[in-house]
């Protein structure tokens, strides 16, 4: 395991407990990432609000750490596969609003989401013909839009 990772996930481990969680990590380096898994008694707190405190920890260790890993690989805080099970949502709400999009003709706008969450959907969508998607709005208020895409004629 890389030093980074390893120093990433003590400082980690550090802010957990001086906030007074009951949590545990552990660290796993990957070819491509530093992954952070989290568990103990508080570990559902991570997950409340679409993972919002989770992405606020990584948030806070990639700006700690992130600049001392080589290029392209990054660092991921995750509680119990909260993350793939995630993942897997976005990828049926893209399929939902794709499936209303092309029954209605009418333009579907997702909630604030963060940038990954945008990403998992743009890349879901990315080989229909028939739709575009774009991101719209500015920081946290930043949605996903999806709608058919215009004719060329």
């Amino acid at each position: 395991m890389s030093e980074t990772c390893e120093r990433a996930g003590n400082f980690l481990q550090s802010v957990l407990e001086k906030a007074g969680f009951a949590l545990e990590v552990s660290a796993e380096q990957t070819e491509d990432r530093c992954m952070l898994n989290l568990d103990g008694r508080d570990a559902e707190l991570l997950q409340f609000e679409s993972g919002e405190l989770l992405e606020a920890l990584q948030h806070l260790v990639n700006q700690a750490f992130g600049r001392s890993l080589p290029a392209g690989q990054r660092i991921v805080c995750d509680v119990h596969g909260f993350r793939a099970t995630r993942e897997t949502e976005l990828r049926a709400m893209a399929m939902h609003a794709a499936a209303q999009v092309r029954a209605t003709g009418a333009v579907f706008t997702f909630g604030s989401m963060n940038a990954q969450e945008r990403r998992v959907i743009h890349v879901t969508l990315a080989e229909s013909e028939d739709l575009q998607t774009e991101s719209v709005g500015e920081g946290p208020d930043r949605k996903l839009r999806v709608g058919l895409k215009k004719s060329s004629t």
